[in-house]
């Protein structure tokens, strides 16, 4: 690490600590964001990818890009063992996730252990369930599409001389990615005036946060994160799935019609997603924002879907 860094997450009047941060995942949607704001952010970064076509992208963005894969253990380690911090976000997305990740995390945990250097984890605010005012209290109530994270997240929390810290994203949007695109890719009715059908009967929240906000959030992470701590990234903005899918469907041309759908048809369609998907949540974010001085600026997700080209 190069220099130290001072005041608060505005930059105005300090100096942003330097850092060589190991990323992975920053090919994907939200590492991709996250590896441009590392770079701007002034630190150098090494982005683990699986190919010569991805390094080419992580090359061009300013990034040196190092060719693994994430169930090579010795690799990991190497590479993280070079680093002045590790910022996790790969996974296969598939039912190789689980037993791939348990390898990574261990790896980079290996790694790192007794230095104090800092490693960012990633979860997901549908960890807890369904909630009106969820926090980082709030007990674990994991869908099974991503219940295995649950004892990675405690894992990494536990270690022992490492500078850990987890962050559970809500739904991310922003740059036309994203779940959105599911919402926009859901059946209509028939007829002269189809409507677009809701994951759901439409009166359950998702928490919310736009990718550029989520990125910086990380970036605060990986350089003052406490130890063993944990940050849900949700912009503070709850909208039900109906308000979600009606403005979806202006900006489609459908005059903001939406269709419930019955829940055993959204199972039926998005199987273990579509479980996720269901969940009422509400969260706030407001602990990244307390302690490390996280302030989302980004524009909140019924605005960007009113100037999103689905």
């Amino acid at each position: 690490m190069h220099c130290e860094y001072y005041g608060d997450s505005q930059q105005t009047s300090a100096t942003r600590i330097t850092m060589h941060v190991l990323l992975t995942g920053g090919t994907g949607y939200i590492g991709a964001a996250v590896l441009d704001r590392l770079v701007s952010s002034g630190h150098q970064v090494t982005a683990l990818v699986r190919s010569a076509e991805k390094a080419e992208l992580v090359r061009a963005k300013g990034a040196q890009p190092a060719i693994a894969d994430l169930a090579d253990r010795d690799a990991l380690e190497g590479l993280a063992a070079t680093s002045d911090g590790v910022i996790h976000l790969a996974s296969p997305g598939d039912q190789t996730s689980a037993t791939v990740e348990e390898v990574a995390v261990t790896s980079f945990l290996r790694a790192l252990r007794n230095t104090d250097r800092p490693f960012v984890y990633t979860t997901g605010v549908w960890l807890h369930g369904s909630g009106s005012g969820i926090t980082e209290s709030t007990g674990m109530n994991a869908p099974r599409l991503i219940a295995w994270r649950v004892p990675l997240g405690k894992l990494v929390r536990a270690a022992q001389s490492v500078r850990t810290s987890v962050i559970a994203p809500a739904v991310v949007y922003g740059h036309g990615g994203g779940l959105l695109n599911r919402v926009a890719a859901g059946p209509r009715t028939a007829g002269n005036a189809p409507a677009l059908t809701m994951i759901g009967p439409g009166d359950q929240h998702w928490s919310t946060v736009h990718v550029d906000d989520l990125a910086e959030l990380y970036v605060l992470a990986v350089e003052k994160a406490p130890r063993g701590s944990y940050f849900i990234g949700a912009s503070g903005a709850n909208p039900t799935v109906r308000q979600i899918t009606e403005a979806v469907s202006l900006s489609l041309g459908l005059a903001g019609r939406v269709e419930p759908e019955p829940v055993m048809q959204t199972l039926d369609r998005l199987g273990l997603l579509g479980k996720a998907l269901l969940l009422d949540q509400q969260a706030s974010g407001d602990t990244a924002r307390r302690v490390l001085g996280w302030s989302p600026v980004g524009p909140l997700v019924l605005d960007d879907i009113a100037h999103t080209d689905f």
